[in-house]
């Protein structure tokens, strides 16, 4: 059984940072299209970041140069650090999972990130 545990969100200023961690059970991490995703209130879902199995990292343009995905491949785990938040970067953080051909996916239960002004 799959099981993608997210920690790490919370309140924190604008200009501030926070560090989201995801730990896994059931995969392996560096065989999975390991990303992750965020909700705001009212909006769809989006990518914020992923790290594929293999190839090149990609980050969705509103978070460039202030997030960055990385993977530890010894601890099984996804990390998200966010530097510089924005209000606008508030919302439910999700892991997700592709297996490596995309043909099953598997989310995290998220973490919420508020950004105060």
């Amino acid at each position: 059984q799959v099981q993608l545990v997210e920690s790490g969100g919370g309140l924190v200023q604008a200009g501030g940072s926070l560090r989201l961690s995801c730990a896994t059970s059931g995969i392996i991490v560096s065989r999975n299209h390991m990303g992750w995703y965020r909700q705001a209130p009212g909006k769809q879902r989006e990518l914020v970041a992923e790290i594929p199995s293999g190839g090149r990292l990609n980050y969705a343009d509103s978070v460039k140069g202030r997030i960055t995905i990385s993977r530890d491949n010894a601890k099984n785990t996804v990390s998200l650090q966010m530097n510089s938040l924005k209000p606008e970067d508030t919302a439910v953080y999700y892991c997700h999972a592709w297996d490596l051909f995309r043909r099953y996916e598997y989310w995290g239960q998220g973490a919420q990130v508020t950004v105060s002004s």
